[in-house]
């Protein structure tokens, strides 16, 4: 297959697996565990090693493990898909974790958050190998090429195929642990898009929100987030407030003064939060992943909780299919 781009190393729009809430019963699936970190995929033209994540912003200086491309991959160029992941103290994946080392931006941080937050690199697919794209060859074939170029590194591995996802869920829920992706053997590797012959089934649900309101205590110190999503027409959407999750003490600490210059006096959110008296109004400039049990018929989230910060534009911040409608 020939793709046309001026650049082996110009970042591609990755595929995605469409969400579904039950295990399919049709068909044949082979079913992993969907890892919470960073999609990253990594680019090898033959002198340069770069890696850039879903939304196509580079992390190449983020994660220096993997610039020996040859140390964990064999070929004159490669291009690999797969999760970054970091492991929090009780062992398991931790998006808090990986987003320490994701959101550094200065090169003279990076050793140190390289020595804090180990890293590992699950990869799940191969695009492109020694001159040859990949991405119309069925997902068995492309397995069986990755598994011939991986070699054994301490912050590479490739994701393993189980043979019952019923099980396997069964495992990921014990565990606490995100969900499962369940693959089409013959799958070819749709460049930007999304189908069904991916699809994802989650142990909880989550999503990116933006930060339009906070609340405080007595001391002055922020303690709970009032968050939202935007509509297709742009609008600010209140839907929970969460006061839990993985931000450590020192994290919350640190939130008022992260605040202060975007205090505003305009409510953001085209509807009333139910904690809007005691509110303090943000100006719409950070994201939060929200862990949250499921949506209320009102259009709030149930039990959210906080689990990172994260770098995208706000903008982003968008409803998804599974978000009850909105008033036009």
């Amino acid at each position: 297959m020939k793709i046309e781009r001026d650049s082996l190393l110009d970042p591609v729009i990755p595929f995605e697996p469409i969400r579904r809430d039950a295990i399919p019963t049709q068909g044949i699936w082979l079913p992993q565990i969907k890892w919470d970190g960073v999609r990253v995929l990594t680019y090898f033209d033959g002198n340069t090693v770069r890696l850039f994540n879903r939304k196509r912003r580079e992390r190449t200086m983020q994660y220096p493990e993997l610039s020996a491309i040859d140390t964990y991959c064999t070929g004159d160029s490669v291009i690999l898909d797969g999760e970054i992941i970091a492991l929090g103290q009780n062992g398991k994946p931790s998006f808090h974790e990986v987003m320490r080392r994701d959101g550094v931006r200065r090169r003279d941080s990076v050793a140190l958050a390289q020595k804090a937050v180990p890293i590992t690199y699950m990869v799940f697919d191969i695009l492109y190998h020694n001159g040859e794209w990949l991405t119309t060859r069925p997902y068995v074939q492309r397995l069986e090429r990755l598994s011939s170029i991986l070699k054994a590194h301490p912050n590479v591995q490739q994701v393993s195929t189980h043979d019952d996802a019923f099980a396997l869920f069964e495992v990921v829920k014990s565990y606490g642990m995100e969900g499962i992706v369940l693959k089409q053997p013959d799958s070819p590797y749709i460049l930007g898009g999304k189908s069904d012959l991916w699809v994802k089934v989650k142990n909880y649900q989550d999503l990116i929100a933006v930060i339009g309101g906070f609340t405080v205590d007595e001391s002055g110190a922020v303690n709970a987030l009032l968050v939202g999503q935007y509509d297709a027409s742009g609008r600010l959407w209140y839907i929970g407030h969460a006061g839990t999750g993985r931000l450590s003490k020192a994290e919350w600490r640190l939130l008022a003064e992260k605040f202060r210059p975007h205090v505003t006096d305009t409510r953001p959110f085209v509807n009333q939060p139910d904690r809007h008296r005691d509110a303090n109004w943000l100006a719409p400039q950070f994201a939060v992943k929200i862990q949250f049990a499921e949506w209320t018929p009102g259009g709030t989230l149930r039990q959210p909780s906080i689990q990172s910060f994260v770098d995208i534009p706000v903008n982003q911040c968008v409803f998804d299919d599974q978000a009850p409608l909105r008033p036009n």
